[in-house]
């Protein structure tokens, strides 16, 4: 409408950043989770669309979120076993990225896109929990470790 999308990139760059700000360490790592899940996506549909380069930047920015953003937040003597264990899935997933990338195989993204999902999910079930000042439930902390297993 007026020629330039500056001013709307700027606002949706403050939004994303004061949301930062002023989220939990839970919520930070919902939205890297978020992030990645995103950018598995976008890699999915350049990679439908053969935009190579594209797919690329997308399946490294997947692949930055999770060793940068949630590999590196966890503390594995506070968090012990399952710390541990979503070390492994975090570098799994890393794996899993990279093949799809060389490869440009949509199931290996697929793969990981589903991981991030669930783990996404009992992320948010446990700050629902911890919001309402309950004890997270045996069923959400099972999945995160069984997916921590994985």
């Amino acid at each position: 409408m007026f020629g330039s999308n500056r001013g709307v990139n700027e606002y949706t760059r403050v939004g994303v950043e004061t949301g930062v700000v002023a989220a939990s360490p839970h919520k930070l790592i919902v939205m890297l989770y978020e992030g990645a899940i995103a950018a598995c996506h976008s890699a999915a549909l350049h990679m439908q669309n053969k935009e190579i380069a594209k797919k690329g930047a997308m399946i490294s920015k997947a692949i930055m979120i999770i060793e940068s953003g949630l590999r590196l937040s966890l503390d594995k003597t506070a968090g012990g076993e399952i710390a541990v264990r979503l070390d492994a899935l975090y570098g799994y997933m890393s794996d899993r990225l990279y093949l799809a990338n060389l490869k440009n195989d949509s199931s290996k993204l697929q793969e990981v896109i589903a991981l991030l999902n669930d783990l996404k999910s009992a992320w948010e079930a446990i700050g629902t929990q911890a919001s309402q000042s309950v004890a997270p439930d045996l069923s959400t902390i099972q999945r995160v470790q069984n997916y921590a297993k994985a």
